[in-house]
């Protein structure tokens, strides 16, 4: 993801990185080389003397440019949409770490020695099989396997399930979901308390499943289809039509409106899915190593991680 903070006008002009430019540039030299051609049999040669008006350009425009902002505003609200599932998970976190803490515990008002050092080595337990899930949920969403980098905070077992099982993250949440039912049976934790832990391990498991939602479910290929096509076509048809109107100027002129149009499809197939790792996508990386900071740092654990920080105005 971009990060900038406030951004100049001129530095906003001539930036590069993150910009729709290296994605279009190839499709608008190719536009741009066609009106060029097209310019020169016309002015000099007398060719291409097509007699277009302006007006079926004018028309289609404005349709295209409708339905290229729609493409584009459901694209966005998937990316806003997997931003704020990620703040919720950031907050489930918190309060799943706080609940263990509140929750769990001897019963009978006592707090023994051996006691403490009981309930203090469950919380750390549950606390890192969370920070655990919230990788394995990253690591899922990008298609990445590299689950071994939690072999720390699970059990061998869990681990191996893992690599096979088509739900990774869900191979934690079911584990952590034992232990919870144990810890109930050995009156660690009221009768009351059970279902409110229960409840923070089901709002992980809608999170992860609404992520999954918008990974697996694409904007439909028959309209991005539509869009790429009417989009190539409008623009290599522009130059014969605005050819007798604009006369010489028209490379320019269509070199603006190519970049326009062929830059606002861009955006919309660039943050069509939020979980990936092109430079306008989610930080995930990021998101889920500050909650592994903020849970280590609850249970004063001696290797907090440091927060992930922006590499060249990116966040990843």
């Amino acid at each position: 993801m971009i990060v900038r903070g406030n951004v100049g006008w001129w530095t906003a002009i001539f930036a590069s990185k993150g910009t729709a430019w290296s994605a279009i540039w190839k499709r608008v030299l190719l536009t741009f080389l066609l009106s060029v051609v097209v310019t020169v049999l016309h002015e000099r040669y007398g060719l291409l003397d097509v007699n277009l008006t302006t007006t079926p350009f004018a028309l289609v425009g404005l349709a295209l440019s409708i339905f290229l902002g729609f493409r584009n505003n459901t694209s966005y609200d998937r990316f806003w949409e997997g931003r704020k599932l990620w703040g919720r998970l950031v907050n489930v976190s918190r309060t799943f770490a706080r609940q263990t803490e509140t929750f769990i515990g001897p019963l009978d008002g006592e707090d023994a020695p051996d006691l403490s050092i009981q309930r203090r080595t469950v919380h750390r337990t549950l606390i890192l099989r969370q920070v655990a899930y919230v990788h394995a949920v990253r690591m899922h969403l990008r298609g990445e396997d590299n689950y071994d980098t939690l072999a720390a905070w699970i059990d061998p077992e869990e681990l191996t399930a893992m690599r096979t099982e088509a739900n990774p993250p869900q191979v934690l949440m079911r584990g952590t979901g034992v232990r919870l039912r144990n810890l109930w049976r050995r009156g660690l934790i009221d009768t009351l308390h059970l279902p409110v832990l229960d409840a923070s391990l089901t709002e992980n498991t809608t999170i992860q499943g609404a992520c999954e939602r918008i990974k697996s479910t694409p904007i439909p290929f028959v309209y991005t289809v539509l869009m790429h096509r009417i989009v190539a076509v409008y623009c290599l048809a522009l130059p014969f039509g605005i050819i007798t109107a604009v006369g010489p100027l028209t490379p320019f002129v269509v070199l603006m409106i190519a970049y326009a149009f062929y830059g606002i499809d861009a955006v919309g197939g660039e943050i069509e899915d939020p979980f990936g790792q092109d430079t306008n996508d989610l930080p995930l990386q990021g998101l889920s190593t500050m909650i592994e900071v903020n849970l280590k740092e609850w249970i004063q654990d001696d290797e907090v991680p440091p927060l992930h920080t922006p590499r060249d105005h990116v966040l990843n």
